[in-house]
């Protein structure tokens, strides 16, 4: 049954196990067990696992290792029988996928697997996802509010809100919606007079394969990210609060999972979760959305009290913008909720390019509504610096325009708050 020299278990107890249709496939798993567990580890079949979590041997495992790539799709029910079985006997499951479909890979997630770490295995994130099963998981600091201020930012607020949530749609590639949502939300966070409570602010970052809100605040991607998202069914305050980064315990930030996953991993039903728990939370959510149009954009369109799509003065923006009207309104979507951002501006004093903006707008049957001028490098920098352009070129033209957005947004929400 054993294989790996498991013929003197006396001499070197079990510890760990992999279990696979064949674990030749998995040569590199093979190489990262022997680095991290020596001769302490062993090999299962699938039909082999269940029969062996009831003998003595199996007393002694801290882990298994369950690799699947998509020829074992077919069997999820096996799969999912071997996991539920390892949690009972007190094992941990580290789930080790390749070309696995996403709905599979929920499935068994759901089924209650430890860790997931993609096939092939980047480098030492085997090891990595050890050290994580081995590390007693930490109390909750809303159960320990003695010392709640002292281990981290408090990410939970002390009463319930319904935020105010402002989506950002870029209509092309470099069209500024990351650098408009991150700063957006740094002078919202910031917003008010001296002495004033300041708004709590988070950011969904919601482009699963390219969103780069963790890089313009040098914020690192966590896994916790990918276990919220395959299953926010059983999501409640506790593992959305551990899934944020927080940035200078002002902002916080749900980043893009660490790895490029398929945009449909999520469902419209997820995405309202996930936006219903962060808005209880805070008084500001931005959404950055992907370009890219999915099953749920209208479940954000819909949910969202402003919606920003982010163009600029050229043909790919003005065909693109052209599309999405047509797709919304084939699918009598909101399309007049859009608030049109125009990127790189010309100046006050550039009576042609004004009257290019006002042609374009017109062409399309759009009203655009903000203008933000071109921030030059130091928009760059600020992003390769991973801080806010408040920070590091406060003077900049493009960031004293999105804080005057940031203060619109306030005062239109205290406004709300007030005759509500």
């Amino acid at each position: 049954m054993m294989s790996n020299d498991t013929a003197h278990p006396e001499a070197s107890p079990i510890l760990a196990c992999t279990i696979s249709r064949d674990v030749q496939n998995f040569d590199l798993l093979i190489e990262d067990m022997e680095a991290a567990m020596g001769d302490a580890w062993g090999d299962l079949g699938f039909d082999e696992a269940l029969p062996f979590f009831e003998q003595p041997d199996a007393e002694m495992l801290e882990f298994v290792a369950l690799a699947v790539d998509s020829e074992d799709e077919d069997n999820l029910v096996m799969l999912g029988g071997i996991i539920t079985k390892a949690k009972s006997h007190g094992i941990k499951v580290i789930l080790i996928a390749e070309d696995v479909s996403p709905a599979a890979l929920h499935q068994l997630l759901r089924q209650g697997a430890d860790e997931f770490v993609p096939y092939p295995l980047p480098e030492n994130e085997l090891q990595s996802a050890i050290d994580r099963i081995r590390t007693p998981e930490p109390v909750a600091a809303q159960s320990q509010p003695a010392v709640a201020e002292s281990t981290g930012p408090k990410v939970k607020s002390a009463h319930n809100r319904e935020g105010v949530l402002v989506a950002i749609h870029g209509l092309a590639g470099g069209t500024g919606a990351t650098t408009l949502a991150v700063n957006l939300a740094w002078e919202l966070a910031n917003v008010g007079k001296k002495g004033e409570t300041p708004p709590r602010v988070c950011i969904l970052d919601f482009d699963l394969q390219f969103g780069s809100v963790s890089t313009f605040l040098d914020l690192p991607r966590r896994e916790a990210v990918f276990e919220l998202l395959s299953d926010t069914e059983s999501m409640d305050d506790d593992s959305f609060s551990q899934a944020l980064m927080s940035f200078e315990d002002k902002l916080f930030v749900l980043t893009a999972p660490a790895d490029m996953l398929p945009l449909d991993l999520i469902s419209s039903d997820d995405i309202t979760r996930l936006i219903d728990v962060a808005r209880h939370h805070f008084d500001y959510v931005i959404v950055d959305m992907p370009k890219t149009l999915v099953q749920w954009s209208e479940t954000v369109l819909n949910a969202a009290h402003v919606y920003f799509a982010t163009l600029e003065l050229d043909m790919r923006s003005a065909q693109n913008t052209l599309r999405l009207k047509r797709a919304l309104q084939a699918e009598d979507l909101p399309f007049e909720k859009l608030r049109f951002v125009l990127n790189r501006a010309p100046k006050f004093t550039d009576l042609n390019g004004k009257t290019r903006v006002k042609r374009m707008a017109d062409s399309l049957g759009i009203k655009i509504e903000l203008l933000l001028p071109d921030g030059g490098n130091a928009v760059t920098q600020a992003g390769d610096h991973g801080i806010p352009m408040a920070q590091s070129a406060a003077k900049n033209p493009l960031r004293k325009e999105i804080a005057k957005l940031a203060a619109s947004l306030h005062e239109l929400g205290q406004q709300d708050t007030e005759t509500a």
